[in-house]
């Protein structure tokens, strides 16, 4: 769907995410908050909402909400209470969802995002509160709609946004951020495929220049970034084209459809005096002290875009390779374990190591499905391969068939190097020779670059690292050759 006159419009949008903390049991009872369980088994009175049973807070709850409050520069409540939000579905047993309303614990906070290299917008954050989830209703296992309870009483924080947002790419971005913080955290997996993660969109459309904000739907089930996006630019074109038919846009709730590319409506928008929120009556307010809050923020890790921006400074890498680094903590650490292991760390060397994780280590991790953690190649073994790549000790070539061999050969790379003698030759003398066997083996060769064919020269490349068994330093190897070609700058002449 597109409209001509969509440059007149700007969008106006806000993201609520729920993210799954990572606590063992669930927000108030003790079971357990495992994921793939049998339905129904990770249950108890408390999280079915049986007569009687009574809710007791998790502790572990309000000190990860802490965390993620801090981390956005959020204001913290000092005394803060639950409310309940009153709906019925299936899933829902209780008939209501321990959340909070009128005074979450967390508010007025900001999170920055990089539009591109050195641009910036902060997102404000509106709240961030504590609440349990609901039960999950099933409807293609059977002929009816099946009710699994486990995931009843799963503690999760809501993130509410600003509508600071203006186009799905900063939604994306945006998203991204918030992800990465909340793993850096240690307060959610992330994972969106699970659940762990979920994000629904307030979205809108007004003219450019105006100043009130246009009648806006919320978009649900947008389990993936490329999702984000993909939803918001279609709903945005669908309001815009509504307008310019002279149409009104409904204050509602719609489903993003992957299959179709399209939102599609599930119901009216509700309004909070729909669920009837009114303060829990069996939970105390949650007192947080100052000392509580200090305690947390001392203990933070450093969070990605700041991460980011030291390794570029510290390490000197570019940008890009930074943000690929600082996309999994776990990686991260193991980069700066890497160079921190150089003999003899130098910006070049720096740079080894990022090129080696970004391509060849986690092409490996990507193609087991295994972790960091679970990688063979402790980051001292790397670094002392990256060492003896820098001293052109060995080549590229020599390089990359030593990493293969190491996945599985706890041997040092030194240790490896002096059994297979696969030291790189640097002796020009013997690169003469074997250049010169090159030309007098393939004399046809000369004839072909000086006719323009500029690929003979890899081929003679070849040959000689072939008449080598690869040990030749192939950067003088190349110099040698564009000399007896009759050119130093790799141009026929």
């Amino acid at each position: 769907m597109q409209t001509a006159i969509a440059t007149d419009y700007e969008a106006v949008i806000g993201l609520e995410v729920h993210a799954q903390l990572l606590t063992a049991t669930k927000a108030f009872c003790r079971c357990s908050t495992q994921y793939g369980a049998a339905p129904n088994t990770n249950v108890c009175p408390v999280c079915l909402g049986h007569p009687g049973a009574l809710p007791v807070l998790n502790r572990q709850v309000v000190e990860y909400t802490l965390r993620m409050g801090i981390a956005t520069g959020c204001t913290i409540r000092p005394r803060s209470r639950f409310a309940r939000k009153n709906y019925f579905y299936p899933d829902l047993p209780k008939g209501y969802q321990i959340s909070q309303y009128d005074d979450p614990i967390c508010y007025g906070g900001a999170v920055e995002i990089e539009l591109d290299e050195g641009i910036t917008k902060r997102i404000g954050i509106t709240r961030i509160h504590m609440e349990e989830d609901a039960g999950k209703s099933i409807h293609d296992l059977d002929i009816d709609t099946l009710v699994d309870l486990n995931r009843c009483g799963v503690p999760l924080i809501e993130i509410v946004s600003e509508p600071d947002i203006r186009s799905p790419r900063e939604a994306a971005l945006y998203l991204q951020e918030i992800r990465q913080m909340v793993v850096y955290l240690g307060i959610c997996d992330g994972n969106m495929e699970e659940g762990s993660l979920r994000c629904d969109a307030n979205v809108s459309v007004r003219l450019r220049g105006s100043d009130r904000f246009g009648t806006k739907t919320e978009v649900k089930n947008l389990n993936s970034f490329r999702n984000v996006e993909k939803a918001l630019a279609y709903e945005i074109e669908r309001q815009i084209a509504t307008i310019e038919r002279g149409g009104t846009i409904i204050q509602e709730t719609r489903m993003w459809d992957a299959a179709t590319q399209q939102t599609r409506p599930m119901r009216t928008k509700e309004f909070a005096h729909d669920y009837r929120y009114f303060p829990e009556p069996d939970l105390v307010p949650v007192v947080v002290s100052d000392e509580w809050i200090e305690r947390v923020r001392s203990h933070l890790p450093e969070l990605p875009l700041a991460r980011k921006r030291r390794l570029q400074h510290q390490y000197g890498i570019p940008a890009y390779d930074a943000g690929v680094l600082v996309a999994d903590r776990a990686i991260a650490e193991y980069f700066e374990r890497t160079c921190a292991s150089l003999p003899s760390p130098t910006p070049d060397r720096y740079k080894l190591v990022s090129n080696w994780i970004m391509t060849d280590v986690l092409r490996v991790i990507g193609e087991r499905k295994i972790s960091i953690a679970e990688f063979s190649i402790a980051p001292e073994r790397l670094a002392e391969l990256v060492e003896l790549q820098a001293t052109q000790t060995i080549n590229s070539r020599i390089a990359k068939e030593l990493f293969a061999e190491m996945l599985s050969n706890p041997a040092s790379p030194g240790k490896l190097v002096a059994e297979r003698g696969v030291v790189q030759v640097s002796d020009t003398t013997f690169i003469e020779q074997l250049v010169e066997r090159a030309l007098s083996e393939n004399p046809d060769t000369i004839d072909k670059w000086r006719n323009g064919k500029t690929n003979v020269l890899g081929f003679l490349v070849g040959q000689v690292m072939k008449y080598s068994h690869g040990k030749a330093n192939p950067t003088l190897v190349r110099q040698q050759l564009l000399e007896r070609l009759g050119t130093s700058d790799g141009v026929p002449g």
